[in-house]
């Protein structure tokens, strides 16, 4: 193994391998390997500019024994940044030290002398380069699993568990699946798989193991720090943090499956004027268009979006058009885009990546042309209306099929880089738009990956059903995302698909949905609801008029009992707009999720590393969503401090756990009063 000092950067080199580690950032390493002769040069997530840093490196010995048995000195180079530091023995082979103490450790099962362990014949190594013909790598990467450590983080899946030690992540894009690959350790690091390709993380019991189908380097970041809200600090330090939210859209959004017409969306419009509910932001849907690729109203059915604008922003409110990334062969904007290089490729068959509605192929963002192409696109046909923000749908991009192996963007093939695709997609609105004006772009978007906080970007949890069973797994995607820096976070109250508005016991969970919502980031009504209703065709067999659309999704559409809870619940959402301004103002500043696990306020306290079943809301309120049909109270953990409930004012010594009533127009809330 030969150690160099190159700038205050580590760099070892040995049987063809170069790795490379320096100091990125407060506290914390990044880490590379290649099997080329250079590095891709690709910064991926770690996109801010930060004060450089010079690390220390040492270079000193081991002693081990060798294969006689003998003990003899081999060469060991330690780096250290503050209070991260990671040695390299001679045989390639990674330890992480928080203050000294280890915290991670490649695995590592082989022969040799020098490993981080005795002898093995497992021939299992800890960086396992498996090459493609004249192409990219295979990448395998273990390490040694921590008994007693809880994982969390890592983006949105559709699971119950918080803590993800024992998992088995798929590190892809899909709907209602986003992968964020930054892991919080209750252990005191954070660990970023810095590495947009499709793969898998295997957090095992035995080992922990990162997989990337095709890469040309390995590139990961770790940092040390005492709990994970100054974990949080550090890492979006080094990929950015979310922008101000704007004060216009803290309220409530209401939103269908799709409003067919300009005068049904005016129509809603109105009668929550005349009800006096004041609608932050009002959705128009998928189908408005002529034909996907298109990107403009259909004038059948949209005659004149500039009035129709107008006539929402005097009340108040802001409009926000869905727009997708397909684009239909009989598209007027598909040939042109087609030749000139702005859409997927696909490697081998027809030239069709999603079938929706149409022959279909999606927008390649990773192209900067394309970007501009469409954006030009959309500012006539929607901003210069006076459209305020853009629903981008089917961001992962949603595909036909997962045949990522089929694909390949501008910046390379799918498997390499296709997890990066939705932050990409982003840019081609939040750019321009901060251009225009300086604070005003925000989007609704699928999926992301690391970084995509900073465009703006609002995600939501994808097309998921309406079950209870559904519901307890966006509490955990909600508290995980979070912890994986991306701040800005909804669901579709109610769950988007099977919730029948006839049914009482949907109701209840439409309820218990829009009563956690209030303590959501965003609070949005949406959902495709049954029975449907399909209108006859036109006579073009297109367009916005035609295609099926749920039931009424509004606060009336459920009987007055309903109407009553969603209203007072409302009224709860809007008293919050101080606190709301505080805490998003705290995410933009420090990266703090609104949404926060109880151990990110109390991380002193161990059953609040337990607790999955509720959360803080920023600081001071402490949430417990009611998960199950029929419950009528709920066990809820108040950690040290003063807890009044919110609703009866009643004051709670902490540390104990109380028995909370949750009748069925609330649930249990608790703010922090000393």
């Amino acid at each position: 193994m030969e150690f160099i000092n190159e700038n205050g950067a580590l760099v070892c080199r040995r049987q063809g391998e170069t790795l490379r580690i320096e100091a990125w950032g407060q506290d914390a390493l990044r880490v590379r390997a290649t099997m080329f002769p250079y590095f891709s040069g690709n910064d991926w997530a770690l996109s801010e500019k930060i004060p450089a840093i010079k690390a220390e490196i040492e270079n000193t010995f081991e002693k081990r024994r060798d294969g006689d048995g003998e003990y003899r000195d081999y060469p060991l180079a330690v780096i250290k940044n503050g209070r991260m530091s990671c040695s390299v023995n001679a045989g390639g082979i990674l330890s992480f030290f928080k203050d000294g103490k280890l915290i991670l450790r490649e695995y590592n099962r082989n022969y040799g002398p020098v490993l981080t362990r005795e002898s093995h014949c497992l021939k299992t190594v800890s960086r396992e380069w498996t090459p493609y013909t004249a192409g990219d790598y295979r990448l395998k990467v273990r390490f040694e699993s921590n008994d007693g450590e809880k994982l969390f983080g890592m983006g949105q899946y559709q699971q119950p568990y918080m803590d993800l030690k024992g998992c088995v992540l798929e590190l892809a894009q899909k709907n209602s699946q986003t992968s964020v690959p930054f892991a919080v350790s209750s252990l005191g690091y954070g660990f970023l798989w810095n590495n947009p390709a499709v793969g898998r993380v295997s957090f095992g019991k035995n080992l922990t193991e990162w997989e990337a189908a095709a890469c040309k380097d390995m590139d990961y970041w770790i940092c040390a720090a005492d709990t994970p809200k100054q974990l949080l600090y550090k890492y979006t330090a080094v990929t950015g943090r979310a922008p101000l939210m704007r004060e216009d859209a803290m309220g409530f959004w209401q939103c269908k499956l799709r409003y067919r017409t300009q005068e049904e969306v005016l129509s809603v419009a109105r009668r929550y004027q005349a009800l006096g509910i004041q609608l932050d932001v009002i959705v128009i849907d998928f189908f408005h268009w002529t034909l996907q690729g298109d990107w403009k109203f259909d004038k059948t059915y949209w005659p004149d979006p500039k009035a129709m604008t107008d006539e929402l922003h005097s009340m108040g409110i802001k409009v926000m058009v869905s727009v997708w990334p397909s684009v239909d062969r009989r598209s007027e904007n598909f040939w042109e885009m087609a030749e000139k290089g702005l859409l997927m490729r696909t490697e081998r068959g027809a030239m069709q990546t999603y079938d929706f509605q149409g022959d279909c192929v999606q927008i390649d963002p990773t192209n900067p042309e394309t970007r501009r192409y469409i954006w030009e696109k959309c500012k006539k046909s929607y901003y210069d209306y006076g459209i305020d923000f853009f629903w981008l749908d089917n961001s992962e991009p949603d595909l036909t099929k997962y045949d990522f192996d089929n694909f390949r963007y501008y910046i390379g093939p799918a498997l390499e880089c296709s997890n990066i695709y939705p932050q990409f997609y982003s840019r081609a609105y939040f750019e321009p738009i901060e251009a225009l004006c300086k604070g005003s772009a925000l989007n609704l978007l699928r999926c992301g990956w690391a970084g995509s906080q900073k465009y703006g970007n609002v995600l939501w949890s994808g097309d998921v059903p309406s079950t209870w069973e559904s519901l307890r797994d966006q509490l955990q995607a909600g508290l995980n995302i979070g912890l994986a820096g991306i701040p800005w976070w909804n669901t579709d109250i109610g769950g988007f698909m099977e919730g029948n508005v006839f049914d009482p016991e949907f109701r209840e969970l439409l309820a218990r949905w829009y009563e956690w919502a209030v303590f959501q980031p965003v609070m949005r009504l949406h959902g495709d609801r049954e029975p449907f209703t399909i209108p006859a065709l036109d006579a073009r067999e297109r367009g916005g008029g035609y295609l099926h659309t749920g039931q009424d999704n509004e606060m009336w559409s459920y009987g007055t009992e309903m109407f009553d809870i969603m209203k007072r619940n409302y009224e709860l959402r809007v008293s919050l707009k101080p606190y709301l301004k505080r805490i998003f103002t705290d995410a933009h500043e420090t990266g703090s999720p609104l949404m926060r696990a109880m151990f990110y306020e109390f991380p002193q306290d161990a059953m609040c590393w337990e607790k999955a079943d509720q959360y803080m809301f920023g600081p001071d309120y402490l949430v417990a969503p009611v998960l199950e049909p029929g419950a009528r109270s709920r066990s809820v953990y108040l950690p040290a401090g003063r807890w009044q409930d919110i609703r009866t004012r009643q004051i709670y010594e902490g540390r104990q756990t109380i028995k909370a009533p949750a009748p069925i127009e609330s649930i249990p809330v608790f703010v922090k009063v000393a």
